[in-house]
């Protein structure tokens, strides 16, 4: 087993590197970068330094004539692009080791204080859509294969696979014209996890306005990944029920509970429970852009999408190499659950 886990962090390395160079190479070939934008700004008479209107100049760049060469030159090396790129990519590697992810061209903060602050948010929305998934997906999956054919089975199957076929974002905008002071209903706030005044109130109404913050966003986010697992679930189930050893169990006179909990059960949740960690990681470090912009949630997948808008390369380069490097680790440890799950499965 050790050695297999040595070959497997090993080769993570080699992929990490294809992955940064690869996002590297095109963010050199990609227009409207930093200092395009900072040229732009003082062509039209801003100030000198990231910002907003820095960030946003991009779109109406239109070259550099104008701008005083010896100017062009030292926003360069403020920015750092005065070093050829493959320098800038050691240098990058380098400061990658030491898990130093660089500083924010727009925000002026370091990558690990922006992922830091940007965390809850996602990790509220994440784990929330996870437990909710798994605690009803995984009951309602046995129960269809249980019943598999009947009338239960077909009317979940519809509803299931109906909440999957409706994008998360537009169950969202439903739901706030619906429910959150749109054209009907003013039940749930709009936007924000906590209202202006959360610090003021006591622990169980701190609790209550987060719960009514954070159930529109929630329902929106959950009702697609419901699908995948409820109906994993239930194949998984009915495979394992049409099996030999279940039966022999049944003609040995076992009860059907007897029969479904201590023989089926473990081994029809071996694929829920090898993608368990990675599903469970994902949860704090993966964002939903469309929801967290729809609710004016400020979390990570709203950062990595202005990051990308505004050619902030160091939160692009710098998460990219965390959550990749993250996604390799879960990816290991759920492989590893296959053999801790069924010891059938060598690593031969």
């Amino acid at each position: 087993m050790w050695a297999y886990v040595l070959r497997r962090l090993l080769l993570m390395i080699p992929t990490l590197l294809g992955v940064l160079i690869i996002t590297f190479a095109v963010t050199q070939f990609v227009p409207g970068g930093p200092v395009e934008q900072m040229v732009s700004q003082l062509k039209s008479g801003g100030a000198v330094g990231g910002g907003e209107s820095a960030a946003s100049g991009g779109a109406g760049y239109r070259g550099r004539q104008g701008v005083d060469r010896a100017q062009v030159e030292e926003i360069k090396k403020l920015y750092g692009f005065d070093k050829p790129p493959l320098e800038r990519f050691v240098q990058m590697l380098v400061s990658f080791a030491r898990f130093d992810l660089g500083k924010s061209f727009y925000h002026h903060k370091d990558v690990w204080e922006l992922v830091k602050e940007k965390l809850p948010v996602s990790i509220s929305l994440g784990l929330w859509t996870f437990f909710l998934s798994y605690l009803i997906s995984v009951p309602l999956g046995i129960a269809k294969a249980v019943r598999a054919g009947s009338r239960f089975d077909a009317i979940t199957s519809l509803f299931v696979l109906v909440g999957y076929a409706i994008p998360g974002f537009v169950l969202g905008v439903a739901l706030l014209v619906l429910f959150g002071g749109g054209s009907f209903l003013a039940w749930f706030p709009l936007r924000g996890l906590t209202s202006s005044n959360w610090h003021d109130l006591s622990l169980g109404a701190k609790v209550v306005d987060y719960l009514w913050h954070i159930a529109l966003p929630v329902t929106a986010s959950v009702l697609g990944s419901f699908a995948v697992l409820t109906m994993l679930t239930k194949n998984s189930f009915l495979e394992e029920i049409r099996k030999q050893y279940v039966l022999t169990a049944r003609a040995k006179g076992l009860g059907e509970r007897s029969v479904l909990w201590k023989h089926v059960f473990r081994n029809a949740l071996i694929p829920l429970i090898t993608g368990f960690p990675a599903a469970f990681i994902g949860a704090f470090f993966t964002g939903s852009l469309l929801i967290e912009t729809l609710f004016s949630l400020d979390g990570l997948g709203l950062l990595s999408y202005e990051s990308v808008i505004r050619r902030d390369y160091p939160v692009v380069l710098g998460t990219l190499y965390l959550f990749t490097l993250i996604g390799l680790v879960t990816k290991l440890i759920g492989d590893l659950c296959y053999v801790w799950v069924d010891p059938r499965v060598k690593f031969d």
